[in-house]
């Protein structure tokens, strides 16, 4: 197949303006999926993303298509690369060939939420072209910017479209009109689609055949393909996802990964129809999987760079590593502990798998007296951390215990002396643990937190509670923009303060209307403290942590209060207690169960039911020695297990 026949693109939105629908009509379109076979969201193969309505991971289809008209205009490799004319995205223009053929369409359907924007950046680095979608009945979100500025930074050609202009709740010239500021176009050039009925639908396919440019890779030159996502198959070991850049793959090579130094065998290789079809090779610029016959999940990264083993050991050498993804950094932290501890290798061994094809997820195991063993895990935001314990627990079976998701704080200290002994020239590069809460170096200056910058875009009549609730979180206002409308409001906010409900508190304020995206920024100082929870006078790591001075004393009281309505009575007294470094701030008590001794005495000599209370409270204190009831034991007192989900959930 010839290059100039193929296209990569994606779809990119803000979440629930219609991407998976307008995958639905493409495939429909092309013939892909039969009608008779078409579900809603057909890319969305996720349980998970059918129950919560979003896609969660990208998924690639490969679409043949012919054009419909024998004197469109289209693309051509050779005569872009010839031209000197380029359009405001850089791409050439003019010098169009007719053609009658048939077209490769690969894509690549992508999420809309913040928490998953690196699912659509490898999405992006696959492709050369991206269809940005925006939702007439709510005009340009935040996301819908975010996507756009990523695309352009990239490179790619950019397709602007506006949907939903079927709704009666649609503004379509409103949102054309916010659209072409955005992209810089005239508003000739924005598509109008209705993906749930299929009109302009079509034309906006035939647009993605004449406007996107055919990949330009070399197809004479030594294999170079892009590892864009993969799978853990038992059977295959890890499956792939690639996109051809360079060279050609066939069936029974071996192959070899230039970052991991990891080879393989090629067990099976093809293209997602959207199921994994089989065939003979994949050539260059295709999009396809390679089922490589390694065992080991951490063999493969999200970005490396796949290609043929060759005995010329030299040309190896000679192959230079395909420009990546930058390596994600995750910014929110949650502790994940299997109820059952027996189940501990299962949960690494998912994890590890899960890792596969969300290069998002980092973890290490650590320990907790309370817990037990589990394993410390970062991601990109708190609906990753839900989804990903949630696709651990369907997909592999697991009983899973999550904390209460924090950020990663740092040491500031006067020179390079950290207290993880890093050789890092950085002197505020020492990452804070609440285990390490209490370490004083003779450098030491402080504490510091991550700081984010906040993109919100709100109608107007929403902007005094949208800029309530961030000056109640610490928030600091940069400059807000009028548009229409709505109104982007742009925040400085601590991270821990927008990775609990701040999303939630933003969606109940605006009536659902307000949009975010944040980007992390830098490190500043604050006034930090260690909160811990004490029952019966012993702290409960699980429940320990670093945040600021001034919330802690109302978080503090509020989890006494909480674990008072969850621990059952028991038959010794519980004190419930929260200590800011270490000064009890808040206490709460559970009493104990306690027979009436004297209920049967009819009378008599007082004596009697003195001797038999102090009977009862001798026994009492013998139980509270010896107290080993079932579940977990902290300070001799009984917590099922259940508490600390209840805890964790709130």
């Amino acid at each position: 197949m010839t290059q100039d026949l193929i296209r990569n693109f994606c779809i990119v939105a803000h979440i629930d303006h219609g991407k998976s629908t307008l995958a639905d009509r493409f495939l429909e379109l092309t013939g892909t999926v039969e009608k008779r076979d078409m579900v809603e969201q057909t890319l969305d193969s996720n349980p998970i993303s059918r129950e919560r309505g979003i896609t969660i991971k990208l998924a690639p289809v490969t679409m043949h298509y012919k054009i419909r008209s024998t004197k469109s205009e289209i693309r051509n490799n050779h005569q872009i690369q010839n031209s000197n004319d380029q359009n405001s995205f850089g791409f050439r223009d003019s010098n169009f060939e007719f053609a009658n053929s048939e077209f490769t369409l690969n894509l690549i359907d992508t999420p809309g939420h913040v928490d998953f924007s690196y699912e659509v950046e490898r999405s992006l680095a696959a492709c050369e072209g991206a269809i940005l979608l925006v939702d007439a009945t709510q005009g340009v979100q935040a996301q819908t910017l975010a996507h756009f500025q990523k695309a352009v930074s990239l490179g790619l050609t950019i397709i602007p479209v506006v949907n939903k202009i079927d709704s009666p709740n649609a503004k379509v010239e409103q949102t054309v009109d916010e659209l072409a500021q955005l992209v810089k176009l005239d508003k000739s050039q924005i598509g109008r689609i209705s993906a749930k009925t299929g009109e302009g639908v079509p034309e906006l396919l035939e647009r993605v055949v004449r406007e996107i440019t055919p990949p330009s890779g070399k197809a004479d030159s030594p294999p170079r393909a892009l590892v864009f996502s993969s799978q853990y198959d038992p059977k295959r070991g890890v499956v792939a996802f690639v996109r051809i850049v360079d060279g050609q793959i066939k069936n029974d090579e071996k192959v070899y990964l230039l970052a991991t130094q990891k080879e393989g065998a090629i067990l099976e290789l093809g293209h997602f129809t959207p199921e994994m079809k089989p065939s003979g090779g994949l050539e260059t610029g295709e999009v396809g999987y390679v089922a490589t016959n390694i065992k080991d999940p951490e063999a493969i990264r999200v970005g490396d760079t796949l290609t043929i083993f060759n005995s010329q050991f030299s040309i190896l050498n000679s192959l230079s590593p395909l420009p990546g993804y930058r390596s994600p950094q995750p910014v929110v932290f949650v502790s994940f502990f299997p109820v059952d501890q027996d189940d501990f290798a299962y949960l690494e061994d998912g994890l590890r798998k899960l890792k596969l094809n969300d290069a998002a997820i980092s973890f290490s195991p650590i320990s907790s007296k309370a817990l037990g063993r589990g394993f410390r895990c970062g991601f990109l935001g708190h609906l990753h951390a839900e989804v990903s314990q949630e696709r651990l627990e369907k997909d592999f079976g697991l009983a899973i215990l999550a904390t209460s998701p924090t950020v990663e704080y740092k040491i500031r200290n006067s020179n390079i002396e950290t207290r993880n002994n890093d050789q890092n020239s950085n002197p505020r590069n020492a990452k804070q643990n609440v285990s390490d809460f209490g370490f004083r170096a003779s450098n030491f200056l402080g504490y510091e937190e991550p700081w984010a910058r906040a993109t919100i875009i709100t109608p107007q009549e929403y902007v005094g509670a949208v800029m309530t609730l961030c000056e109640d979180r610490r928030g600091k206002l940069i400059n807000m923009d009028y548009h229409g409308s709505h109104v982007t409001v742009h925040y400085e906010l601590p991270l821990s303060e927008i990775v609990t409900d701040f999303f939630d508190q933003l969606k109940s304020r605006s009536s659902g209307y307000a949009s975010m995206d944040y980007e992390v920024t830098d490190y500043r100082a604050f006034d930090a403290v260690r909160l811990d929870i004490l029952i019966n006078h012993e702290a409960i790591d699980a429940f320990s942590q670093i945040m600021e001075k001034s919330r802690a004393e109302k978080y503090g009281k509020f989890l006494v209060e909480r674990l008072k309505e969850t621990i059952p009575r028991q038959q010794i007294p519980i004190a419930i207690q929260a200590a800011v470094n270490g000064q009890i701030i808040a206490r709460e008590d559970i009493p104990a169960f306690r027979k009436d001794v004297g209920a049967k005495l009819y009378g008599g000599d007082f004596t009697r039911r003195l001797k038999l209370e102090q009977k009862q409270k001798k026994g009492k204190e013998k139980m509270l020695a010896l107290s080993r009831a079932e579940g977990k034991q902290i300070g001799k007192v009984s917590i099922p297990g259940d508490t600390f989900l209840k805890i964790f959930r709130t």
